[in-house]
């Protein structure tokens, strides 16, 4: 956004960052913090971000924008725009732990239940597409939220216009295309490798210029093959990814997939995000230490053949549930970005 204020195609009007900021009190960002970007999408990068808001005030999440379900597929179709609802997921995780992050969060997050055709869409998802419309811009829409919410950390896009995912999968020994997120989340067989539909999609400006700015730039945890793999085939932002000078960190999942990543190893992971994305060097993967019991020596080899030291601890929800904890993963994190780890 340039200048202070400018008139959006649509009638609105959009304010710079400074302007929101001063107007919702929205702090600078500390000199000393790192600059961190979060890459992916839905459940597990609010789980990244969750713990990454807790460690740094220069935080930047690029979300991926191929959903096709749910309430965000609806008001993709009908109104041509970019799939809301993981970026709705990410500023709800940038929310803080006052009562207003915790009410604000739970407001964009809330869903209708109705008989009618509000059913099921999520508040914020009508909200982001709201400023959208009145902006005309999709940066300024979603920089709004974050104000509007006090979010610790910025949202973008991966991509400026909606994606559609495709997977080669693997059945009894035949090989099908599958199309959409959805339909690649769920499908029976071994996922083989994706791409995009466009295949030369226009990254988000920002977002590209975020990763070459960033200390770190942090992959997952997350579906690995709808929301992680997907930001490295974009081209300009998987060339951001490969030249930046920052230092780059795999959170690994803490359990495979249901119909995506079925039987996968946690080596298996890191040697699909190579067969991906060979040339792309990892400097730290991140794991927790029950879940590679048994499997730490091909581990190892994983990580060091993308030129990464691993590091395990103890960042897993204590109830047993495949979820990350998001103190103990800030605890860590903010151990390996200032070298204590």
């Amino acid at each position: 956004m340039a200048g202070a204020v400018q008139e959006g195609a649509a009638g609105g009007r959009a304010a710079s960052p400074a302007m929101l900021e001063e107007a919702l009190g929205v702090g600078v960002p500390a000199e000393g913090d790192p600059r961190v970007v979060a890459l992916g999408g839905g459940h597990g990068l609010y789980a990244s971000l969750s713990a990454l808001r807790r460690v740094t005030s220069r935080l930047t999440a690029v979300v991926t924008v191929a959903d096709d379900g749910g309430s965000s597929g609806r008001l993709r179709r009908e109104l041509g725009v970019l799939p809301p609802g993981d970026l709705r997921m990410a500023l709800a995780a940038l929310c803080g732990d006052d009562d207003w992050g915790k009410t604000w969060s739970r407001v964009v997050q809330h869903r209708f239940r109705s008989e009618g055709e509000l059913h099921g869409h999520a508040v914020g998802n009508l909200l982001i597409v709201a400023l959208w419309e009145l902006l005309d811009d999709p940066v300024a829409g979603l920089d709004w939220v974050g104000r509007l919410l006090g979010a610790h950390g910025r949202v973008l896009p991966m991509a400026s216009v909606p994606l559609d995912i495709e997977a080669e999968v693997e059945l009894d020994g035949r090989v099908t295309v599958v199309r959409g997120q959805v339909a690649c989340a769920l499908t029976p067989g071994n996922v083989q490798a994706i791409s995009l539909v466009p295949a030369d999609p226009p990254a988000c400006p920002q977002a590209v210029s975020a990763v070459g700015e960033a200390d770190w730039v942090v992959f997952g945890p997350g579906s690995w093959f709808t929301s992680v793999l997907p930001h490295l085939k974009v081209p300009r932002l998987a060339e951001a990814l490969h030249t930046t000078g920052a230092r780059r960190l795999v959170t690994l999942n803490l359990a495979a997939q249901p119909g995506e990543t079925d039987g996968f190893s946690a080596g298996k992971h890191l040697q699909v995000l190579r067969e991906h994305a060979p040339d792309l060097a990892i400097d730290v993967v991140l794991a927790d230490h029950r879940v590679v019991v048994g499997e730490r020596d091909e581990l190892e080899k994983a990580a060091d053949a993308l030129g990464a030291r691993l590091v395990l601890a103890d960042v897993a929800a204590s109830d047993g549930s495949p979820r990350h904890d998001a103190r103990r993963l800030a605890s860590v994190l903010d151990e390996i970005f200032h070298g204590k780890r």
